[in-house]
């Protein structure tokens, strides 16, 4: 059986500074919080005065995130502090191939998250953390495993830009064919969206009929609405709940759009008739729009219409405000072209989706070889 070892005996994990709010600034050195690492923030603060040498962090440091989101990161932005809730890794106990600890990590963050503790902001005590071991073979052997998880994963990375190189094309063909919606560029005619096709909302039928949620209809939440064409949703529901509830069957060809919090303007396009819950909208286009380029069109509006929304700590929007909201109107011929292009470059999007997702499978089962 391969060695194992406690995280605690390979290195020292130094917590970041308790930077106060009046701490931050807009000159010096970035202050590195968790949502930082994560990408949730869009508010970087600077922070220009004394501080402990140990919470500075560098180019190659590995960093663990130990409160609320639990993560492995291996900083790469330059010089920056470290605020707390953060771990930067001292590797100065025993010799380790630092990019194998990182995926071993990373491997264990479910163990981790078994362990957290805490009512409001859940956090995983240090000592349970020091405690978690890791398979822990000959230098030799680390680095050659770390070597081939690493051609993996970017290989992986290879793709994710394909596809984001892929959504920049359609993009671009949008601008060119239509302007910039937001100030109507090409100085278009103006609908507003309710104009446009049926609207109308979903529902969730009662979660104390455990056998609503028994059937073959898709049912949708907001945080489902992640690509153009929606493929088939978490739950499914039966003719009977629809019946007996709030809940509509969409016809497919038809868009949701998410109404609530983060999932606000999330959107998706029905390939099959479905239903889904009170937290989307669902526009039926009429012939005036194609669906498509309706999509593409409300994206590039999206900021724009998440600045309309309301409410102090969820923003949400509601039926009657994206109804109202208006939108520069091509004409059909041309959104018809648009949604031609956009069909082919979906169709080498899901050739480089699929490989993706096989090489992320791939990945997932040389992880487990290695350190389940």
């Amino acid at each position: 059986m391969m060695e194992q070892k406690r995280l605690g005996d390979i290195a020292t994990y130094i917590n970041g500074y308790a930077f106060k709010p009046e701490d931050r600034g807009t000159e010096g050195l970035p202050i590195i919080r968790i949502q930082d690492l994560t990408g949730n923030s869009y508010d970087v603060g600077f922070y220009n005065g004394e501080y402990p040498k140990k919470v500075e962090i560098n180019n190659g440091d590995v960093l663990i995130s130990w409160s609320a989101s639990l993560g492995v990161y291996i900083w790469n932005r330059g010089k920056a502090l470290l605020n707390q809730h953060i771990f930067k890794v001292a590797f100065d106990k025993i010799e380790v191939n630092e990019q194998y600890f990182v995926f071993a990590v990373e491997y264990n963050l479910k163990e981790m998250e078994a362990k957290m503790h805490g009512a409001t902001m859940k956090h995983i005590i240090k000592r349970d953390f020091d405690n978690i071991k890791i398979p822990f073979p000959s230098a030799e052997k680390q680095k050659e495993i770390a070597d081939i998880l690493l051609k993996v994963v970017n290989i992986i990375e290879n793709r994710k830009q394909e596809l984001k190189k892929f959504d920049t094309l359609v993009k671009a063909r949008f601008v060119e064919l239509f302007g910039n919606p937001v100030y109507n560029t090409n100085d278009l005619p103006i609908r507003s969206l309710n104009e446009l096709g049926n609207w109308a909302s979903g529902g969730t039928p009662s979660r104390t009929v455990p056998e609503y949620f028994e059937g073959n209809i898709d049912w949708y939440s907001a945080g489902e609405l992640n690509t153009l064409f929606l493929e088939g949703s978490v739950e499914k529901i039966t003719e009977e709940a629809i019946e007996k509830s709030a809940t509509k069957l969409f016809k497919a060809g038809s868009l949701l759009i998410g109404m609530y919090d983060t999932a606000a303007f999330k959107m998706g396009i029905l390939k099959e008739d479905s239903a889904s819950n009170q937290a989307c909208a669902c526009i039926t286009p009429n012939d005036e729009v194609n669906i498509i380029w309706l999509y593409y069109e409300l994206q590039m509006m999206k900021e724009y219409f998440l600045s309309q929304r309301r409410g102090v700590r969820q923003k949400n929007l509601n039926l009657g405000m994206i109804k109202a909201f208006k939108i520069p109107i091509a004409k059909r011929d041309q959104q018809d072209e648009f949604s031609d292009f956009v069909k082919q470059v979906d169709k080498s999007k899901v050739k480089v989706q699929k490989a993706l997702d096989e090489t992320q499978k791939l990945f997932d089962s040389l992880m487990q070889q290695y350190f389940g």
